[in-house]
């Protein structure tokens, strides 16, 4: 089987992709939620994307959590996760330049940290395709 270098050349690392999107995470909150999120780690494994966001809890939220208001705080943290859901699947999809299949997430207002799984139609294109995790055949 044949590979195209030229193609495969012009394709970014898997390491370059890691960092473009936790960029792009980091300022799409920025923009859209006025804050800025602590450390933002993206992962790439096969069709899936891992991403870990440090401090990801708004300061209204962080503000009704320290009043005992944490179930007004969940509450809040699910409208926002509905409704940024769709623009943060379409920012993945740009970059990664595959369809999304499905998007979970999940905050823990306790310790402010964002975990968010993306289930991918396809593996990414990248320059070295071997540096993506692969499941072990058994």
């Amino acid at each position: 089987m044949n590979i195209d270098s030229s193609s495969t050349e012009q394709n970014p690392t898997r390491g370059q992709l890691e960092r473009k999107l936790s960029q792009s995470i980091q300022a799409f909150y920025r923009q859209n939620l006025g804050y800025q999120p602590g450390q933002t780690i993206c992962h790439l494994f096969e069709q899936k994307l891992a991403i870990v966001i440090e401090n990801s809890v708004t300061p209204t939220e962080q503000f009704l959590t320290d009043e005992g208001e944490a179930s007004l705080a969940k509450k809040v943290r699910e409208s926002l996760d509905n409704l940024t859901r769709s623009r943060l699947q379409e920012l993945i999809e740009d970059i990664l330049e595959v369809q999304v299949r499905d998007l979970l997430s999940d905050v823990t207002l306790e310790t402010g940290r964002m975990g968010i799984i993306v289930v991918l139609e396809e593996t990414p294109k990248v320059r070295n395709p071997e540096s993506i995790q692969k499941k072990k055949s058994s």
